[in-house]
């Protein structure tokens, strides 16, 4: 089922004064998709959450579900009546009922024969791989039990879009990473609409059909998680998808075959350079850690190049977080584990030209 936001405006009373959470937030997310609202505490994502779901009535703008309207200037459908379901950052598990009286809990509301609640609640348990627990009181549940249980209560309804804010939050990095697999693979199994609010940039790339990077209530770009991380449209984007080094520039010339030079404190470099972009701008350049190919033998070739010297390293297993001095710039690279240079080697750092994203000052 789609859902369509359109110019929802929400504002709070603070002690500070009001504070504009949401301005004029427009996008939509498509039947069967998985959609993430990515950004820092206090861009506005779970208030846009909570006005589709209906625990906040928005001050202007539109949200339809389906071909329904559940919200607007003169419509507002409670949270029961929405074709929804929800599953919260904190797992709100009932702890005086047991694991199948908890998922059960929503179709007594919709007083649902009981004949029928017990193979719903079952099927639901199952799609969690929960079954077996059926009986056993929430107390004595895991953090990743009980928000297996906490998504198998938003399914029970056979909800035609899900909500869900920060669900993995709670959960230990090992455990964050098999449940986003499982998700992602069950609500594509069962072609559900998902929504999904996070501030961890990983999980939304390795979730999601298409990420949407909010700031200040607003959508700063939204695209495939690939687009995103390599074609950043702004700063903040490029800074909050992962790593990245910026080095201020001006384009001296456009070129050809879309590869033109930008001059920086580090030298002149050959970069694409977007149409809009004309001679004499100034430009950011943005490289990613995992582009520099590092060694202490200069080499020859199309490459541009970098000379500098190791400062800092940190073993994280899979590979070498490394920081080289450049000049008066410390450059964040990765190395593979097996990387043998030490602190204080000199090295060139080299990088494909078409590794650079421009980013345009102005803008």
């Amino acid at each position: 089922m789609r859902v369509n936001i359109s110019g929802l405006t929400k504002s709070f009373e603070t002690i500070d004064g009001r504070t504009d959470a949401l301005q004029g937030l427009s996008f939509a997310v498509e039947p069967g998709e998985f959609y993430t609202l990515l950004g820092p505490s206090g861009c506005g994502k779970s208030t846009t959450l909570r006005c589709i779901a209906g625990l906040e009535r928005p001050d202007a703008g539109e949200v339809v579900i389906g071909d329904q309207v559940v919200a607007s200037p003169v419509v507002f459908i409670p949270p029961n009546e929405r074709p929804i379901g929800m599953v919260f950052q904190s797992y709100a598990i009932w702890p005086h009922m047991t694991v199948f009286n908890n998922v059960a809990f929503p179709l007594k509301q919709q007083k649902v024969p009981k004949r029928d609640r017990e193979h719903l609640v079952m099927e639901a348990l199952s799609l969690v791989q929960m079954e077996k627990l059926a009986h056993r009181p929430a107390p004595y549940l895991s953090g990743g039990q009980q928000q297996r249980v906490a998504l198998a209560r938003a399914l029970v309804s056979k909800p035609q879009v899900l909500l869900l804010d920060e669900p993995l939050s709670n959960l230990d990095a090992k455990l964050r990473e098999e449940l986003r697999i499982e998700i992602k693979e069950l609500l594509k199994r069962l072609s559900i609409t998902a929504l999904y609010v996070t501030h961890d940039q990983a999980e939304a790339l390795a979730m999601s059909d298409r990420v949407a990077v909010m700031l200040n209530g607003r959508i700063l770009q939204e695209a495939s998680p690939k687009e995103l991380y390599l074609k950043p449209n702004a700063r903040f984007v490029a800074q909050f998808i992962g790593q990245v080094n910026f080095f201020e520039g001006t384009i001296l010339e456009q070129g050809r075959n879309g590869l033109g030079v930008v001059k920086t404190p580090q030298g002149d470099w050959r970069c694409p350079i977007p149409a809009s972009m004309a001679s004499g701008a100034k430009a950011l350049v943005t490289v990613r850690p995992e582009s520099f190919l590092i060694s202490k033998v200069k080499r020859t070739g199309e490459a541009n190049v970098l000379e500098g010297k190791v400062e800092k390293s940190v073993f994280l297993g899979e590979c070498i977080d490394c920081q080289i001095r450049v000049g008066e710039q410390a450059v964040r690279t990765k190395l593979p584990p097996t990387s043998d240079l030490s602190q204080g080697d000199r090295v060139y750092l080299e990088f494909d030209p078409r590794a650079c994203i421009l980013l345009d000052v102005s803008t």
